[in-house]
């Protein structure tokens, strides 16, 4: 079994549309996977920050649901090179999620049902620039695209908004997840490339 679902194939770009260097445009919605798809019950799904000391907090399905939601339009870009324009979504944000945490942290490591991790700089989960998303285009996320809930970090190639997200560790070290022990690039910013390891 392959480490990710077959390839796709390139598009050239279209008209003025601006996309990050190396990118073709999509309308479809690529599904990748390192492995297969967790189906978590909302009624057992929970998702915990824990902060470097150790301390935690946690939320039920119902209690994240209770929380304000935004509905963020964003790009987003993967690192295979495709790109999707204009996406709608509906979540909650990092910044509601972590605003009374008492933490040092400058680094956060996202976990995920079924043992997917990736790492972020804290300040990229904050300050409107990251949500816990649960709706896609008017419609629950669907397990393949990361439901219940996904991370979504749009500025950032779309490995970092880890799928099925379970918790978020908050670290004074930076520890790398999956893909980055893999070899891909620590932060993954898709205007400057950054792919792989010395990008």
């Amino acid at each position: 079994m392959g480490i990710v679902s077959p390839g796709f194939h390139g598009r050239r770009r279209q008209g003025d549309v601006k996309l990050p260097p190396g990118q073709y445009l999509t309308d479809d919605f690529p599904v990748l996977s390192a492995g297969p798809t967790p189906r978590i019950d909302r009624d057992e799904w929970e998702f915990v920050v824990t902060t470097e000391t150790g301390d935690r907090r946690r939320w039920t399905w119902r209690e994240f649901r209770a929380l304000p939601s935004e509905t963020p339009t964003v790009d987003i870009h993967c690192v295979t090179k495709w790109s999707k324009l204009g996406t709608t979504w509906t979540g909650v944000s990092l910044d509601t999620l972590l605003a009374d945490m008492d933490t040092a942290a400058d680094h956060a490591l996202a976990r995920s049902y079924g043992g997917y991790t990736t790492n972020l700089p804290l300040e990229d989960l904050l300050d409107g620039r990251a949500w816990l998303a649960y709706r896609f285009d008017d419609e629950d996320l669907h397990p393949e695209h990361g439901g219940p809930v996904r991370l979504l970090v749009p500025h950032l190639y779309f490995w970092k908004s880890a799928k099925w997200v379970h918790g978020l560790d908050l670290l004074t070290q930076d520890e790398p997840g999956f893909w980055e022990t893999a070899g891909y690039h620590d932060y993954g910013d898709p205007w400057l490339e950054q792919r792989y390891q010395g990008d």
